[in-house]
């Protein structure tokens, strides 16, 4: 059996065009289920930080779709993650905040919120800055 049996070779699949192909499915509607849109949409999301670990925007997609799918640890860590690669990604430290504010743990959103208000200055985000310091009134109340 061709490939040892272990279906078919991936050496003849060029991993960016596959990365591609992926981004281009984003765009449709799910076929199936929507947990399986997800699965593959965070799973493409994953094929590209296989090539480039350090990729922002794809690191930053799955921390959004994991917190929207309820998996706030995991959310968390790819935020992390996100932010020690990347400490000038402003939308980090807010939808982090985020995602520790609707699981209840305001006291580490509020040090997120700081954090990402501290970044949104050194940065000139003014918009970013003045959505963090809304949210984090409301919290410090």
């Amino acid at each position: 059996m061709e490939g040892g049996g272990l279906g078919p070779r991936s050496s003849f699949v060029n991993p960016g065009e596959m990365c591609k192909w992926r981004i281009a499915l984003w765009n449709r509607q799910p076929s199936g289920s929507e947990e399986v849109y997800l699965v593959d949409k965070i799973a493409g999301l994953r094929e590209i930080l296989a090539l480039d670990p350090k990729n922002s925007f794809a690191r930053y997609g799955v921390a959004m779709e994991l917190a929207g799918r309820g998996e706030t640890v995991a959310a968390l860590e790819e935020f992390d993650t996100l932010l020690k690669n990347d400490p000038d990604y402003t939308a980090g430290y807010f939808m982090a905040a985020q995602t520790l504010a609707t699981s209840g743990r305001n006291a580490e959103a509020i040090e997120r919120l700081r954090a990402g208000i501290s970044c949104a200055a050194r940065t000139g985000n003014r918009h970013a800055l003045s959505e963090m310091q809304g949210m984090l009134d409301e919290l410090d109340r």
